[in-house]
């Protein structure tokens, strides 16, 4: 039993062993081939890595490679500009050089150029002081030889001087306006005449009134109200004035808007037609009022437009001409004497061969001033102006409306004719409603002026003050001077008289000669 359990111990340790070396053997080949798998693989490390080692050597080669060459070129081209700028700061030396050389000369000639006016002036002044004293003493011997001062020979020189220049211009003044009035009066009384002839319009002026009558004086209880609530109320909504005198049998609205007072007189009218007199009735009947004023307005606005034969006016244009309706001037209604203006212009336009419709268009609107120019600061032609350039109106109407009244310069002919036939239109015959006071005071004043001038015997104004004849000395006037007079009188009345139309000037200058035969 022993001996098989040592041979079966033997057994097993020979298989321990045996497969002790198998496996040992197994195991060499394993590790064997993982180094050969590793030697391999190092191998191809380290041949990707000295490739890629020479890729970048290469590649870092290649860009210090060009970056030398950049720095060359950048060197090269800096050493190119430092060149060039030592060359240009060396020829900029020169030139500064030479222009402190030439200066050097220019100041050299100009202090011997100096140094010789020096010399010169010197003998100049010497020479003048000799002058002068040779000519006091050739005044003292003229003053001793005349017997005449200094001063009185200037006076005398510029008095003689001064006659026959003034001689000469009024010979050439008198001249000039006879050879020019020839001619104009013929032409401006043909293209007047015509125009006034062929102008149909009625004398008859028109004028809105302010006052209202009663039926009955007891209405001006109930106008007044408790307590004056109704004449409040009613002078608010209207922002006219009733003015309740001592006649009991009218009412008078005062205020300067037209327009306004218009509606306040149909809106008093209506309340007294119906009697009942409350505020809320008063603010009813005033609405109504203004809106049927505002119609007729617009009315005739379009109406005049279209009369005249005017388009493209703009509505706002139309609506102010239309309140000309209402508006008087002189006791002449505004609307008809724009209208007869307008067609005084197209006809004297069409005689000068002038813009016919234009010429029109600036008659209509050369007042239209006057339709607000109670509500606003400035002459009716400075808000007419500017109306018309806002609404935009042509230049030449603009400066038509402008200039009518002498306000501004003419720019154009039409704007001449516009001032003629406005004032065509105020002083024909009837236009106008003109005052006894206004008269006598033109009067005075021309026959004033007319006598405040040197020679003048006497001054009469005749013809309502349209002519004025001025009687002169003949013994200190000549023909010359009285033209003189004539002109020099007509400036002053332009400039400091208001009058319609043209006044004409007469001076008469006449010498009797009287002897008696015993």
């Amino acid at each position: 039993m022993i001996p098989l359990l040592a041979s079966a111990a033997s057994a097993l340790l020979v298989g321990v062993f045996i497969g002790w070396l198998i496996a040992a053997r197994k195991g060499r080949g394993v590790l064997s081939r993982a180094r050969q798998e590793a030697l391999e693989f190092l191998r191809e490390a380290r041949g990707k890595a000295n490739a890629e080692a020479r890729a970048l050597v290469a590649q870092a080669e290649e860009e210090v490679s060009e970056r030398r060459q950049t720095w060359e070129d950048e060197e090269s081209r800096r050493r190119k500009v430092a060149e060039e700028s030592e060359i240009e700061a060396e020829q900029r030396h020169r030139r500064l050089v030479d222009r402190d050389r030439a200066l050097a000369r220019r100041d050299e000639l100009l202090s011997e150029r100096e140094r010789g006016i020096n010399r010169q002036r010197s003998e100049l002044e010497s020479q003048r002081k000799e002058v002068d004293l040779q000519l006091d003493q050739v005044l003292v011997r003229l003053e001793e030889v005349a017997g005449l001062s200094r001063d009185e020979a200037r006076r005398q020189i510029l008095d003689a001087l001064r006659a026959e220049v003034r001689q000469s211009a009024a010979a050439e003044v008198r001249e000039i306006k006879d050879e020019v009035q020839r001619t104009a009066d013929r032409e401006v009384a043909k293209i007047m005449a015509l125009a006034t002839e062929r102008l149909a319009s009625e004398f008859s002026s028109e004028r809105t009134t302010s006052i209202v009558a009663l039926p009955d004086p007891s209405l001006r209880g109930r106008i007044i109200g408790a307590e004056g609530r109704n004449i409040r109320a009613f002078e608010k909504v209207t922002g006219m004035q009733l003015v309740l005198d001592e006649n009991p049998e009218q009412v008078v609205i005062s205020g300067f808007n037209p327009i306004r007072r218009e509606i306040a007189r149909r809106s008093l009218e209506r309340l007294v037609e119906g009697g009942g007199i409350h505020p809320r009735k008063i603010q009813q009947v005033v609405a109504q009022a203004r809106r049927k004023v505002e119609q007729e307005t617009n009315k005739a606005g379009r109406e005049a437009v279209a009369e005249v034969g005017c388009k493209g006016v703009h509505p706002e244009i139309v609506a102010l001409l239309g309140r000309l309706k209402f508006r008087t001037s002189y006791g002449q209604n505004v609307l008809d004497h724009v209208k007869e203006a307008a067609h005084i212009c197209g006809i004297m336009a069409k005689e000068l061969g002038l813009d016919q419709k234009l010429a029109k268009r600036a008659g209509l609107l050369h007042d239209i001033g006057k339709a607000v120019d109670f509500e606003r600061e400035g002459t009716h032609p400075e808000i007419g102006g500017e109306l018309a350039r806002r609404y935009g109106e042509a230049p030449v109407v603009v400066n038509a409306i402008e200039s009518h009244h002498d306000d501004c310069d003419v720019i154009d002919p039409i704007s001449v004719l516009v001032a003629a036939a406005d004032a065509i239109s105020g002083a024909r015959p009837g236009a106008r409603r003109r005052t006894t006071v206004d008269y006598i005071r033109r009067v005075t004043k021309l026959e004033e002026l007319g006598s405040s001038f040197a020679n003048v015997k006497n001054c009469y104004a005749l013809q309502a003050g349209r002519e004025l004849r001025v009687i002169v000395d003949a013994g200190r006037t000549n023909d010359d001077h009285a033209a003189l007079l004539a002109h020099d009188l007509s400036q002053r009345i332009q400039s400091e008289v208001d009058y319609p139309g043209r006044i004409k000037i007469t001076v008469i200058r006449q010498l009797r000669a009287q002897a008696v035969a015993r």
